[in-house]
């Protein structure tokens, strides 16, 4: 196997000391190629496998998302002006156009085509022979490698195999950097949902209420009739209060993210500052074992349980309160109660079941708990504690949530 040697008008490839000690080498990336912990890793395969192979040069393409040409995101020792023509190329171009279609490993040995997309002799004329090899995952070609050599030669079968193998390394690693970012864009695009949500359940709803009232307010004005004008322009205050608080809330809910330890330690967070900022002890009382909820369930949960805390914090006038997790035989129940004045209208248990029988409540907050609860496939039970006080609980189906058993 020839030892690599250097090809005339060859770009020189600094090599630049990292912190950890290890070798970073410059690399020509396509301008939408953001992957950097990717591009470093081919990077730094291309000049293993150059040296491998005997090879004086290489190049990695992907497939654009479109499937119809073949990107450059990375390279090792082009000449500039190589660069630029191989930038982008048409996805049925040469043997390149070959490998991207099947899994194989094959020779180009007439590189006149080559020559005449890079405006001139391809390296020179010093390449004599390019490799090209499909970067294969699950049957699917998601690009390709070339090596540039000076000479043809007969690679021996375990290179060619080896060769194969890092194509198929080469191709989990773009597999699974195009799955990051595909879940990447689902997780925004589920994020703005959720804000249209939040503004819509909080703010909207509200607005329009307000927007009916100020033409019975502007009437009530014109016709001089006091007590109306006073009701109208109550109605409306209350309102523009009511969208404060829950853009309020709206803003602190998209910039507060889920404790990473997970729900029961976010509640815990909460209990032990409870005391010095209401001056109302919180205890969290928990029997599961474990709560086996997603992420996203536990994200509404923790929002749930933190609006009836602040709505305790606001109105309750509680000595003390508590947080109670439970399983029962209907599904995972969280009770948040109280032992201090209770509902406005004593006696009165309400079963939360839509906006609207929400929409008299001075407690707005209520409102949104519901509407999470909803996204939950959750009940939300709102009334008066047996012991005196406010009781609020909220039911995962079993079959929304499968906990495990009681804790001993």
């Amino acid at each position: 196997m020839p030892k690599p040697g250097p090809l005339q008008n060859m770009t020189t490839i600094a090599c630049n000391p990292t912190q950890d000690g290890a070798t970073s080498l410059g690399v020509a990336t396509s301008v939408d190629w953001d992957e950097t912990g990717l591009e470093l890793l081919l990077q730094r395969f291309l000049v293993s496998i150059a040296e491998l192979a005997g090879a004086q040069a290489g190049a990695v393409r992907v497939l654009t998302d479109d499937g119809h040409h073949m990107r450059l995101v990375a390279q090792q020792g082009l000449p500039p002006h190589v660069q630029e023509a191989e930038r982008l190329v048409d996805r049925g171009c040469g043997m390149c156009g070959t490998a991207v279609d099947g899994d194989v490993l094959g020779w180009v040995d007439d590189l006149r085509s080559c020559e005449r997309k890079g405006g001139g002799h391809y390296f020179g004329g010093q390449c004599q022979g390019v490799l090209a090899i499909s970067l294969t995952h699950a049957g699917e070609v998601l690009g390709i490698y070339n090596l540039f050599f000076e000479s043809r030669f007969d690679l021996p079968p375990a290179t060619q195999t080896i060769l194969r193998l890092i194509g198929q390394l080469l191709g989990l690693s773009l597999h699974n950097a195009r799955i990051e970012r595909e879940r990447l864009r689902v997780t925004v695009l589920k994020e703005r949902q959720e804000m249209v949500n939040e503004v819509h359940d909080s703010i909207a709803q509200t607005l329009a209420y307000a927007r009916m009232r100020l033409p019975l307010l502007k009437d009530a004005m014109l016709d001089h009739d006091d007590p109306k004008a006073i009701k109208y322009f109550s109605d409306v205050k209350q309102a523009v209060g009511e969208v404060h608080d829950n853009l309020r809330e709206v803003m602190t809910y998209f910039r507060t993210r889920m404790d990473p330890l997970g729900l029961l330690h976010a509640l815990q967070g909460i209990a032990d500052g409870f005391f010095g900022r209401t001056g109302i002890a919180l205890e969290i009382h928990n029997t599961v074992r474990c709560l086996n909820l997603s992420d996203a369930q536990e994200v509404q949960v923790f929002f749930i349980v933190q609006e009836a805390l602040a709505n305790i914090a606001k109105h309750s006038m509680a000595r003390h309160a508590a947080v109670i997790i439970n399983k029962t035989p209907a599904g995972l129940e969280f009770v948040i109660e109280d032992d201090g004045l209770g509902m406005a209208a004593p006696g009165v248990s309400t079963i939360v079941t839509s906006a609207k029988e929400l929409a008299a409540s001075t407690h707005f907050g209520l409102e949104i708990m519901q509407s999470r609860a909803q996204r939950l496939g959750a009940s939300l039970e709102v009334g008066d504690n047996a012991g005196g006080g406010t009781r609020v609980r909220l039911l995962l189906p079993a079959s929304t949530a499968t906990t495990a058993e009681h804790t001993p």
